[in-house]
C-alpha cells in the first residue's frame, strides 16, 4: 500500500464541497415522491464505481461497489440505506486521499471533496431527506 500523502489543502477545498453538498439538497429537495428516492439510489449506485478507473487501490477498487451495491439496491426503499452507502463511500475517499489517488486526476485534492460533499449529503437523507416543497407548506421559509 502507499504511504500516506495527501495533497496539501486550501480553504477552498472545504468551502466548494460544501457550497455544492447545499446546491443538491436545495435541488434535490424539490424532486417529488417517490421519484426523490429513486433517483437518489440510482445516484449513490453510479458514484459506487467512481474509482473503479484507476483509485489507486487496484483490485481492492472493485470490492467497494460490490459491498456498496445492497445499500444502493435498498435504498429504492429507505433514504437511510441511500445514507448508509453515502457514508461508505466519505470512508472509501478518506482512504482514497490519504493513501490513493483523486477522485479527479486533474485535481488532486478531490477525493477530500467527495468526502466533504458525501457526508453532508449524508446527513440529509439521515434525515430523510426532507423536500423544500414540503417546509414551504408548512410555513417555513
Amino acid at each position: 500500500m502507499p504511504t500516506p500523502h495527501p495533497p496539501p489543502l486550501i480553504v477552498p477545498d472545504y468551502v466548494a464541497p460544501v457550497i455544492a453538498a447545499g446546491v443538491f439538497i436545495l435541488l434535490m429537495g424539490f424532486v417529488r415522491e417517490p421519484a426523490r428516492r429513486t433517483v437518489n439510489a440510482l445516484i449513490v449506485a453510479g458514484a459506487s464505481g467512481a474509482y473503479l478507473s484507476g483509485g489507486g487501490f487496484g483490485v481492492w477498487e472493485i470490492a467497494f461497489p460490490v459491498v456498496a451495491m445492497p445499500f444502493a439496491y435498498a435504498g429504492l426503499r429507505s433514504y437511510r440505506s441511500i445514507a448508509i452507502a453515502w457514508l461508505m463511500h466519505a470512508g472509501w475517499d478518506f482512504l482514497h486521499h490519504m493513501w490513493g489517488g483523486p477522485i479527479w486526476p486533474f485535481m488532486p485534492t478531490s477525493s477530500f471533496g467527495c468526502l466533504i460533499f458525501d457526508i453532508l449529503i449524508a446527513w440529509w437523507f439521515l434525515f430523510g431527506a426532507p423536500s423544500i416543497r414540503a417546509h414551504q407548506a408548512a410555513g417555513g421559509l
